[in-house]
C-alpha cells in the first residue's frame, strides 16, 4: 500500500475509533445509570459490547498503519510503551497510554468469567479514563485537528460524553437527596403501624 494511502487510513481509522469510543462511553454511562430507553437492558448491553469490539478493531488498524508507514518512524516499542519514541513524544505517548488502557479493558472483558466482579468493575473504569487521553492525543497529534470539520466532530463527541456524565451525576444526587425522604416515610409508616397496634384504655386492641 502506498505511503499516502497508509496516511489516509491512519487518519480515518483514528477518528472512527475516537467516535466509536465516545459512543461506547456514552452508552456505558447511560446503561449504568439505568436510563429509560426503547431497548431492553440486554440489547443495550449487546450494542455496548459490539461498539467496544469495533473500537478495538479500528484502533488496531490505526496503530498498525501508523507503524508500517515508512514516512515516519514510530517504532514497535512505542505501540505498548509510552515515551519511547522521539516522534511527537508527549502526544504519541498519550495515544499509547489510551491504547494500553483499552487493551486492559478488552482483555478483562474477554476473561470476565475468570476475573472477580470487583476487579472487573475497577478495570472497566479504565475505559472512561482512556477517553480524555484519546481526545488529547487527537488534538495534539492528529493531522486533521486544525480543520473545522474535525474540530466539530471532536466537539460533538465531547458534548455527548459531558452531557451523559452530567445526567449520571445529577441522577446520583437526586437519588441521594430522595433517600432521606424515603427513610422518613418508612419511619412514619412504622410508627403509625405501631400506634395502631397499641392496646386501648380497656386493655383490648
Amino acid at each position: 500500500m502506498p505511503s499516502i494511502d497508509l496516511w489516509y487510513t491512519t487518519r480515518a481509522s483514528g477518528l472512527v475509533a475516537l467516535v466509536l469510543l465516545s459512543g461506547t462511553v456514552v452508552l456505558g454511562i447511560l446503561t449504568a445509570g439505568r436510563a429509560r430507553s426503547a431497548l431492553p437492558g440486554f440489547a443495550r448491553a449487546e450494542v455496548h459490547r459490539r461498539l467496544s469490539v469495533l473500537t478495538v478493531v479500528f484502533l488496531a488498524v490505526h496503530v498498525l498503519t501508523a507503524e508500517i508507514d515508512t514516512y515516519v518512524k514510530v517504532g514497535w516499542l512505542a505501540v505498548v510503551a509510552p515515551f519511547t519514541s522521539s516522534y511527537h513524544r508527549t502526544w504519541l505517548a498519550l495515544g499509547t497510554i489510551g491504547a494500553d488502557l483499552l487493551l486492559a479493558v478488552a482483555i478483562s472483558s474477554a476473561l470476565r468469567q475468570h476475573v472477580p466482579a470487583r476487579a472487573w468493575r475497577a478495570l472497566h473504569w479504565l475505559a472512561y479514563l482512556s477517553w480524555p487521553v484519546a481526545v488529547s492525543h487527537a488534538l495534539g497529534m492528529g493531522t486533521d485537528s486544525k480543520l473545522t470539520w474535525a474540530l466539530g466532530l471532536l466537539a460533538v463527541c465531547t458534548a455527548g460524553v459531558v452531557v451523559a456524565a452530567g445526567w449520571r451525576v445529577a441522577g446520583a444526587h437526586r437519588a441521594k437527596a430522595a433517600l432521606p425522604r424515603t427513610v422518613i416515610r418508612a419511619r412514619r409508616s412504622i410508627r403509625s403501624r405501631a400506634a395502631g397496634a397499641t392496646p386501648g384504655i380497656g386493655g383490648r386492641p
